[in-house]
């Protein structure tokens, strides 16, 4: 038997149910691209008829379709490959005025350096697409920021009950099937917004039936991972217990830092002063565990940050709290932390360190010997070693803001990997006819770092020339606790330098 969901999608955005401003926005949108040119998220919970909506505007608008799968599609050479060209070239293809429609599905998986560029990637192309693109996503902060304000944003809702059981009645009189009105609200609630779940379930009971009675749908409620918000309700204002929160913890898709961020930025909406008292009590232990994993690389810990963050803040609540509450976007990370954290995954993944070893040994000593590019060829080494963009080597450099210097010493590094790449010289940072000349500029670079080291004190060897300090081993230890220092070698990620 066909699948449902599939023999009965949407052809038009007129039988798209349960969302209609969402669908008459995305019409809007698509009318009055030639006006405004922009990409658009479509965001929302799994099921609500965010693909087929999609799909059923390009039938209206009569524009072929390019889709993307990001989640299994989502390095920066394939995104370039299959939709950069599509997105960028011209009108030769059909449909009307010459336009064809790309479609990124599951576009919030794709996740920076662990894509290797595809978040960029994305973002680039967003903003220099010369055909209209649809990026879908189910989780609307896990998308950069950058790439968020790139595009104009549609949400589209949990389809309500109300809306789902029509739908439901329409099928089975499609199919000839007998229904029992109440087997099909059963169905509708069972599901909780989820219309695709409905639908699958529906097949699923009328399956060899001539009829659907109340008996035959299965009481329960379909499995489905919590929304943010979902657990933002549990642990601060729902009459649960502190066990109930932790469960709603667990069917999160987020994990325990970006937890703690969360009721860290949204618990003072709700709680009073009492009540924040014993809740940042909470948060701070929560926040010792983390500190472990970062210093340890032990994520069994974990879980102890969670008990905290999800159990022990829900229990330091007097009772429940009523009403809506305006929780907001995502909780504020400042740009200097998320870079910093870009930063140090790259170098531990090409140097073979851990995060943290990169962190507090490895980035220091970048930030010195390329300290306002003054040593500018072992720059654009860094630069192509470790695959960093303006933003980064601003950054690491101090220089500030970017600038036409930066700008070029990434220019340079993409011709030193392309050059490298056609040589076959095993990488950016491989020895060279002139490598006793870079040493030579290494070890100068070296000594002035020593100088500079000397007269300012180890405190100031911070990153990108800011007045935050660098981490320490003793920092490191007594967050784990244990008294000894990481053991890593963090000199191992700077040998390619001499």
């Amino acid at each position: 038997m066909a699948d449902w969901t599939e023999k009965y999608r949407p052809s038009t955005l007129s039988e798209v149910r349960g969302n209609d401003k969402a669908r008459d926005a995305l019409a809007e949108w698509a009318r009055t691209w030639d006006d405004h040119r922009e990409a658009v998220i479509l965001h929302g919970s799994p099921g609500v008829g965010k693909t087929s909506a999609a799909h059923a505007l390009a039938n209206d608008m009569d524009w072929p379709v390019i889709e993307l799968n990001a989640s299994n599609q989502r390095t920066a050479d394939v995104i370039e490959r299959v939709a950069g060209e599509a997105a960028r070239s011209g009108t030769l293809s059909g449909g009307s005025g010459g336009r064809r429609l790309v479609i990124m599905d599951e576009a919030d998986n794709i996740h920076g350096n662990y894509d290797r560029g595809g978040a960029r990637a994305v973002t680039r192309l967003v903003k220099e697409a010369s055909q209209p693109m649809i990026l879908i996503a189910n989780d609307f902060y896990d998308m950069s920021r950058g790439l968020r304000n790139a595009c104009e944003t549609i949400e589209f809702r949990d389809v309500s009950p109300r809306s789902i059981v029509p739908v439901l009645r329409d099928l089975c009189r499609k199919e000839g099937i007998a229904f029992d009105e109440k087997a099909l609200e059963k169905i509708a609630e069972g599901n909780r917004g989820d219309l695709r779940g409905a639908v699958k379930d529906l097949q699923a009971v009328a399956d060899g039936k001539e009829s659907v009675s109340v008996e035959d749908v299965v009481s329960g409620d379909r499995d489905k991972t919590e929304g943010i918000f979902d657990f933002l309700d549990a642990v601060l204002k729902e009459e649960e217990s502190a066990e109930a929160a932790l469960k709603t913890a667990y069917n999160v898709d987020e994990t325990p830092d970006n937890l703690l961020l969360w009721i860290e930025d949204k618990v003072p909406l709700v709680y009073d002063s009492e009540e924040l008292v014993r809740a940042y009590d909470h948060l701070a232990r929560a926040d010792k565990w983390l500190g472990r994993v970062m210093a340890t690389q032990n994520y069994s810990y974990w879980r102890y940050a969670t008990d905290n963050v999800a159990a022990g803040v829900a229990a330091a609540r007097n009772g429940t709290s009523g009403g809506w509450t305006r929780y907001g976007g995502a909780p504020y990370r400042s740009s200097k932390d998320k870079t910093r954290d870009y930063i140090a995954r790259e170098i531990a993944e090409h140097a073979g360190v851990s995060i943290a070893t990169a962190r507090r040994e490895i980035l220091p000593f970048l930030a010195v010997m390329t300290h306002h590019c003054k040593n500018r060829e072992l720059t654009v080494r860094m630069a192509a070693r470790y695959d960093l963009d303006a933003e980064h080597v601003s950054f690491i450099t101090g220089s500030g803001k970017t600038t036409n210097k930066v700008e070029s010493i990434v220019a340079d590094a993409e011709e030193l990997k392309e050059q490298e790449a056609v040589e076959h010289s095993g990488g950016a940072f491989a020895p060279r006819e002139d490598a006793g000349e870079d040493a030579d500029e290494a070890d100068a670079a070296d000594g002035d770092a020593d100088a500079d080291a000397t007269e300012d004190g180890p405190a100031q060897a911070t990153l990108g020339g800011g007045s935050e300090p660098a981490e320490t081993d003793a920092d490191t230890a007594e967050a784990d606790g244990s008294g000894e220092a990481e053991k890593d070698d963090g000199q191992s990620g700077l040998s390619d330098f001499f």
